[in-house]
């Protein structure tokens, strides 16, 4: 296990002394804020029209809206994303075969996909909620190729935020150079 320092999860991607995001402006916060809405609604329209288990992807709003809040921070990694996603997708299915819905299968499933994330080096809260919501889903139906989709959609989201990050930092450097 890595000494805390060297946890990438839980620390700013360029390092603990890095200051947190400055504040843009208002429209550049609602540009930046906009991708991620529009790729959950996409990805809430695909999963409408393929299943009955809608709130199996509510955390994947979470995933995204802290994409958007601090795209570098190592939280949201696309490696942290994709290993706590799918990772307690497997452990609360895991858990809902193995004990049946209800409150020993999901709070199983919250403590252990916690103590893996520590261990794994890869926290990703929204992730938590993901392992009990399959733990207590309803129905025989699984989805867990549907969400494998679905966090694969929220990954690519991760790049393009760092993207858009980058192009409105840019902007504004070559703004203030014209002043």
């Amino acid at each position: 296990m890595p000494p805390p320092a060297e946890r990438e999860s839980v620390l700013p991607r360029a390092g603990p002394t890095r200051r947190a995001r400055e504040r843009l402006s208002l429209r550049d916060e609602l540009l930046l804020a906009a991708l991620p809405t529009v790729t959950m609604l996409v990805v809430l329209a695909f999963v409408e029209a393929l299943t009955q288990q809608r709130l199996l992807f509510a955390s994947l709003a979470s995933s995204a809206f802290l994409i958007y809040l601090e795209p570098e921070h190592g939280t949201n990694r696309v490696r942290t994303l994709v290993v706590a996603q799918l990772g307690s997708a497997g452990l609360g299915w895991a858990l809902y075969e193995l004990l049946g819905p209800g409150f020993v299968a999901a709070g199983g499933a919250m403590v252990v996909v916690i103590a893996l994330m520590i261990l794994a080096d890869a926290v990703h809260p929204p992730a938590v909620a993901t392992a009990m919501s399959f733990a207590l889903r309803a129905g025989d139906a699984s989805n867990i190729g549907i969400f494998t989709l679905a966090v694969a959609v929220t990954a690519v989201l991760v790049l393009l935020q760092r993207s858009a990050l980058w192009i409105i930092a840019r902007a504004a450097r070559v703004a203030r150079e014209r002043l």
